[in-house]
Parts: C-alpha cells; structure tokens; sequence
C-alpha cells in the first residue's frame, strides 16, 4: 500500500467525528480537542482531497455529496478498525501469562512463593516454563522472565529482583574440612551441573584453569542437582541466595565466591505496556523480592 497518498488519521477521524455529530463542537468534545482544531483538519482534509466536504448550516453543517460518500466508507472502515481491535484485546486479554526462568530459580525461590500469587490472583491463567535457555520475549509469547547475570541485556527492560552472588559449592560430606586455595584442587572432583548449562567450564576458564582430561560432570534437572548436592554427590556452581540457609547450616561449604557487583536475577520485560495480568504478577515479583531481603 502506499501510504503518501492516504490522508492523515487524525483529519479522517476529525472528519468522520464531524459527520456524525454535523458539529464542530461536539464533534471536538467527542474527540477532546477544540472545535477550531476540527476545523482546521477538515479544512486541511478538503485541501488534500481537492473537494468540499462540509457546509456551514445555521449553527450546524451539513455534509457535501462528496462528504456523504466518503463518512459512509469512513464509517464501514472504522467499524472494521474498531472490531480488530476489540478482538486482539479480547485475545491478549484471555491469553495465559507466560513467565520462563531458569529451573534453580523455579524451584528454589518461585515454587515455594507460587501458591501465594494464585491465592490472591485465582483469575489469572499462567504457564510457567522453567528453562536454561534465553527464550526470545516477542509479542503473543512470554510476558516476563528471570535471568541471571548483570542486566544489561539489548532490546529489554531488566529490573533487580534478587541481587547475589555465584559460588562454587560442595557439601561437607564430600570435602569435609579440606582446605581449598586454588581452583585447580577441584579438577578431580566429580562436578554437577544443571542441564542446558555452562556455568562450571565458564568459572574454570575464568580462572585460567585448563583441565588435564576430561572433567567428570553429570547433567540434571535444576531439581536433581540441588538435592545431589545436598547429598555430596558432587561439586556445583549456584547462586548463593539459593544456598544460603544450609551454607549457615554448615551442611554445604562456599569454596570459591564471584563477588561481581550488580549480578543477581532481573525481571526482564519487553519495553512498552505490560498487558493487565502481567502488571499484577510485576509487582507481586516486587513485593517478595523486597521480602527476600529481610527474611
């Protein structure tokens, strides 16, 4: 379509205001602008088309031949606008909310606070899908995520929902007392790492440590990893807000700490407006992140 030829929106609605109410002035209150500004679009509209539309008519108008014919198409088009967009309302509307994040984050901080937010907001249909993989937030898809890192994410709003820190951990009935001051001390260690992850390779090289052969890591569900953890089946890299109660428990030991300031889980939204359902589960995120903090 070529759009240079089409009039501005604003003249078309200012004109088919006009045709309906056959008055400048209602037809400025219907649209919440002056009557003068309706006057000047349609002057404006009659400019372009090269005709007249309206008349003066007492206090009133009256519509031209040519204004009839087109408030009448005018009319059918809006209708066919309006329609649209009622139904994509009623779609976005009656869509579940759609929330990912990462299974560790699923289990450890979102499932034990879950049942709060369907206690208060039973109305809201949700999917909630626990995933290691970054899932694109395009429209009709998912609403909200958490990820993990330092928020400067292109093309996404990122909010701080729980600031902390990464460790590299092992339970106590695993590495009892031992000593740990250099990285390497871990190659031999049988490792734990959550599926679709890296994390573990990543800390290493960071640390420049190549290992000799292959390392000795299983994959497993955020779930299974935790409890194997818990369990001294081997050693992991996790967010330590997750740990924390069994690290002061003295039941799972902090051998190496990234003290990386401003990484935590974010909520990532897209820019622009949240639809209704996603506003709500925004801020019940904020309230229990704030919660976190003080519990």
């Amino acid at each position: 379509m070529d759009w240079r030829g089409i009039p501005s929106l604003n003249s078309l609605r200012a004109f088919s205001a006009v045709a309906d109410t056959l008055s400048f002035s209602r037809a400025g209150r219907e649209l919440n602008v002056s009557h003068a500004a309706v006057s000047q679009q349609v002057r404006a509209l009659e400019a372009n088309l090269g005709a007249p539309l309206v008349t003066r008519q007492g206090r009133g108008v009256a519509l031209t031949a040519e204004g009839k014919e087109l408030a009448t198409r005018l009319e059918k088009a809006f209708v066919e606008i309006r329609d649209a967009v009622d139904a994509l309302s009623d779609t976005e509307a009656g869509r579940p909310l759609q929330v990912t994040m990462t299974p560790t984050f699923a289990v450890s901080w979102l499932m034990p606070r879950i049942g709060d937010f369907r206690m208060e907001h039973p109305d809201i249909e949700m999917m909630l899908n626990p995933t290691s993989e970054v899932i694109d937030l395009a429209p009709g898809g998912v609403d909200i995520a958490i990820r993990y890192g330092d928020g400067n994410w292109k093309g996404v709003d990122a909010e701080m929902l729980l600031p902390t820190t990464w460790v590299v951990v092992a339970s106590t009935r695993l590495v009892g007392d031992k000593e740990f001051t250099a990285p390497e001390q871990l190659i031999d260690y049988p490792w734990l790492q959550e599926l679709g992850t890296n994390e573990l390779s990543m800390w290493l090289e960071r640390q420049g440590v190549i290992a000799p052969g292959k390392l000795d890591v299983t994959h497993m569900p955020g779930w299974m990893m935790l409890e194997s953890l818990k369990n001294g089946a081997g050693i992991t890299a996790s967010a330590r807000a997750f740990l924390e109660p069994d690290i002061k428990a003295g039941t799972l030991r902090v051998l190496f700490e990234d003290e990386a300031r401003g990484s935590g889980y974010f909520i990532v939204t897209r820019p622009g407006v949240l639809r209704p359902s996603a506003k709500i589960f925004l801020s019940w995120l904020r309230r229990h992140g704030a919660d976190s903090f003080t519990a």
